[in-house]
């Protein structure tokens, strides 16, 4: 009854939004716009450039519904004195009201309701109604537009029409005719500043205003902003380009030149001071920094004769009592030189190397003119150190493949200036705790599985190597060396894995879109504690043991007495008797004598240990400048090797080898393999409130040497939240398998992901979608023709999906539900591929924490 109540109530609402009147709320002698048509020379343009200079757009709508605007027309105008009206319009109503709920809960009732209305308002969106002088001030925006485009002598008209057979809508109207457009003639320069002067010509020839372009004010405005980034970092201090720089264009010329060219002449003056009642004029001359003073414990109202001081590298440190830093450290992350030309890039660097070492807020850099002289200058720069521990803590409520819901904390104690060079220390500790159906449980507990681990990082503010980089990574490249241990316990969780990890990374940024970072030593060790459990956790290897095990007649005790083989005792006695030929039917060659060697294979590969011995490089070249940029690309390339260090070590030392003649390290068979990794994002943003994403991924591990797969961790997966949608992560491929393991995985991966993303109302976000992709294996030992890449023909098992998405932005994170339909499933015979499983009753659900890339 419930339900049915629910869907009664939801057809109501949606009867309601539908059948509202979209014009309820336009006066008799007003016009609801509903678009604005732009017709440059006779022909109609749909680009989003000319349509933002509208100071009046339609109502926002969705699927060509205006849903916005019908909530808003929901609302009840003053609602408050409506409801009061309501409640005293028949006589006894609220008496009889105040009998059935009481006279307090009536009052409340009547909030309620204002409540409600003011969030439709609130929510949805007033009608635009067609105003004239928001007509006229879009036409003058055009106009201005084209005239900023070199058509000096274009015209532009508008219209108000209303819409037939539509009560109360209109439409505007903007006619365009542009006229001949002007082009740049002559330049010449008159510079009044000697030293701008000789400077100008050195860099003339990059010059964004070329003779014979067609006029276009954005050209003029990057080329001030050119000769100001110019002057600026070679030696010409306090240069005001927007009062400097002019563009003198001859209008009279305009006007009365018939082949529509135009003289530019490029002037830049001298800058103007006031002295007291009058205003000087001062030449622009070349600046030269003189000396540099860092004062390391800074504090506001801080007297320098206080203050002790040393001199290093001819930088002036100034501190007081005792200096708490190296000189050395200090002066690394000062791009300003005593005897340098002033830069302003020199300043910008500085602030963000000060910034980058995570000891001192953000610096003060001032710069005066050294007694005496109008060309150089001292530098200070005010240091205030941050505080030398800071105590962190985090927690967070996560869902997963492994886990229904787990709650996580971390917590971390940063120790700043650990050896006066700047360094920090980061201890941290993390854990997990959560619930799932598929961990052992006998105890009955909610929450039965659990995860530990903590780390220990150690940062120094410079390349740590004994060879000196500074040639190749300056310092303005922000070159960073990390080194960190770390470790981790898992409880319930797969086979309760154990892991240990040493990392020595170095990196470097050349500039804001690149990065680089190089992991010189990678080495993980990762230990299986509970193997006994590995057909508890991988049911299906299990089931299919299980099935062909049922089917033979063999050791009864293998059995438990429901029939089942005994895990792990029975399971492994009656695989070690199939394969060594003691059972009858399953014989070298037979189709039950492969799978139950294929599932040997795979419990030995995932329950065996590992250790990786790495290194890798990962280069990263990204144009987004901001979290508001939303046309943009990223592009990640990668390269890793593993096991060759200890390959070369195997010439030296005689290592141990296991039953495949396999190399050993401590007991332990080293992987050996090379691994790239290619990964492109693109943004496009296409409308106001539109976005499209795209993102391409290739992946490929090849083992060799000491290794004949990839181990577990370093593998590739497809489906889940963040690739392929249709699909639960794991439960795709490989190739056109039918997610015969339970952890389905490969060494080669390709994913393909398109997203179209739009506002729907507020802080609520929709998405179209479209993923692609699939993983196999290649030149590894595994043999199945279904899992195997063999070529191009083995593209058509890319699987496809497609979907629709919600996300709900709070600000400091994004909430996503995608839903996800298999539209190509490769795991299906060729012609029931398509469209066979489309529906909501085998769609998958994703819920997710941010934007998927």
């Amino acid at each position: 009854m419930k339900t049915q109540t629910t869907k009664i109530a939801v057809i109501f609402l949606i009867l309601s939004i539908v059948s509202c009147n979209t014009v309820k709320r336009v006066g008799d002698n007003e016009l609801l716009l509903t678009q604005n048509n732009i017709y440059v020379n006779g022909k109609r343009e749909k680009g989003e450039r000319l349509h933002n200079l509208m100071s009046q757009h339609p109502n926002n709508a969705l699927l060509g519904f205006n849903l916005k605007l019908h909530l808003y027309n929901l609302a009840t105008p003053k609602s408050d004195s409506a409801f009061t009206d309501w409640l005293y319009r028949k006589e006894k109503r609220k008496k009889r009201l105040s009998r059935l709920l009481s006279e307090k809960q009536v009052i409340e009732l009547g909030r309620s309701v204002v409540g409600f209305n003011n969030w439709l308002m609130e929510t949805g969106e007033p009608p635009v109604i067609i105003e004239e002088t928001g007509a006229q001030k879009s036409k003058d925006r055009l106009s201005l537009y084209y005239n900023s485009k070199g058509y000096f002598n274009n015209k532009v008209t508008f219209s108000i029409d209303s819409i037939p057979n539509k009560k109360k809508q209109g439409e505007v109207n903007y006619h365009v005719t542009t006229g001949n457009p002007y082009f740049i003639d002559s330049i010449t320069k008159k510079i009044a500043s000697p030293d701008i002067d000789s400077i100008y010509n050195r860099y003339n020839s990059r010059n964004l205003i070329k003779q014979g372009e067609q006029f276009d004010l954005a050209h003029f405005e990057a080329e001030r902003e050119r000769i100001n980034s110019i002057l600026t970092n070679t030696g010409i201090y306090q240069f005001q380009p927007n009062s400097s720089v002019h563009f003198n264009v001859l209008r009279d010329t305009v006007a009365s030149n018939e082949d529509y060219k135009m003289p530019v002449e490029i002037e830049i003056n001298n800058r103007y001071e006031r002295v007291g009642d009058t205003v000087k004029e001062v030449p622009y001359k070349i600046h030269h920094i003189k000396n540099v003073n860092i004062y390391a414990d800074y504090t506001f109202g801080m007297e320098q004769e206080s203050l002790d001081s040393i001199t290093y590298d001819r930088f002036t440190i100034y501190f007081r009592n005792k200096l708490r830093y190296k000189p050395k450290a200090l002066a690394d992350a000062v791009a300003i030189t005593p005897g340098s030309l002033y830069r302003e890039i020199d300043r910008s660097r500085t602030y963000r190397q000060i910034s980058n070492l995570n000891t001192f807020k953000y610096p003060n850099i001032e710069y005066r003119y050294a007694r005496g002289t109008d060309d150089s200058l001292n530098t200070n720069i005010y240091l205030s150190h941050r505080p030398k521990f800071s105590l962190g803590l985090n927690t967070d409520i996560s869902h997963s493949n492994i886990q229904d819901v787990g709650i996580s904390f971390s917590t971390s104690l940063i120790s700043r200036n650990v050896f006066r060079g700047a360094e920090t220390l980061e201890v941290s500790a993390r854990g997990t705790i959560g619930s799932s159906r598929e961990a052992s449980n006998p105890h009955d507990r909610f929450f039965n599985i659990s995860e530990f681990g903590g780390d220990i990082r150690l940062n120094f503010p410079r390349i740590f190597f004994p060879i000196s980089t500074d040639r190749i990574i300056p310092k303005y490249m922000l070159p960073e060396t990390r080194i960190s241990v770390g470790s981790s316990f898992q409880r319930n969780i797969g086979l309760d894995k154990q892991s240990f990890n040493t990392i020595l990374r170095y990196n470097w940024t050349p500039s804001y879109r690149k990065k680089h970072s190089f992991e010189l030593i990678n080495i993980e060790f990762i230990r299986n504690l509970n193997v006994d459990r590995y057909f508890q956790v991988y049911q299906n290897s299990y089931e299919r043991l299980n099935h062909i095990a049922g089917n033979t007649s063999t050791n009864p005790t293998y059995f438990d007495d429901g029939g089942d083989l005994l895990i792990p005792d029975g399971a492994r006695q009656f695989t070690r008797d199939a394969l060594s030929g003691g059972i009858g039917g399953i014989t070298p060659g037979s189709e039950d004598y492969r799978t139950i060697s294929s599932i040997e294979e795979r419990r030995r590969r995932l329950s065996a240990n590992n250790l990786i011995f790495a290194s890798n490089f990962t280069y990263t070249h990204n144009t987004r400048r901001g979290t508001s940029d939303n046309t943009f690309s990223q592009f990640k390339a990668k390269l890793e090797t593993a096991g060759n260090f200890l390959s070369a070590a195997s010439q030296l030392i005689d290592f141990n080898k296991n039953d495949q003649d396999k190399k050993l390290v401590f007991d332990v068979q080293y992987s050996q393999y090379v691994k790239t990794e290619l990964d492109f994002i693109k943004h496009l943003q296409v409308s106001s409130r539109g976005i499209f994403a795209f993102r391409s991924f290739f992946g490929l591990a090849i083992p060799y040497g000491n290794a004949t797969n990839i181990p577990f961790s370093r593998s590739y997966f497809a489906g889940g939240t963040n690739d392929n949608r249709a699909w639960q992560a794991y439960s795709l491929g490989p190739g056109r398998t039918n997610a015969r393991n339970d952890f389905n995985e490969a060494n080669l991966k390709i994913a393909l992901n398109l997203e179209y993303r739009f506002n729907i109302m507020g802080s609520l976000n929709g998405a179209f979608f479209v993923d692609a992709g699939n993983i196999w294996n290649t030149l590894d030992d595994v043999d199945d023709e279904d899992a195997v890449f063999t070529g191009l023909s083995s593209l058509k098992d890319i699987a496809l999906g497609s979907g629709f998405g919600f996300r709900y932005d709070f600000g400091f994170f994004v909430i996503r539900l995608d839903t996800g339909f298999k539209t190509y499933n490769p795991a299906e015979p060729m012609e029931k591929r398509w469209f066979r499983d489309y529906n909501f009753g085998n769609a998958v659900y994703n819920i997710g924490i941010n934007y998927p890339f």
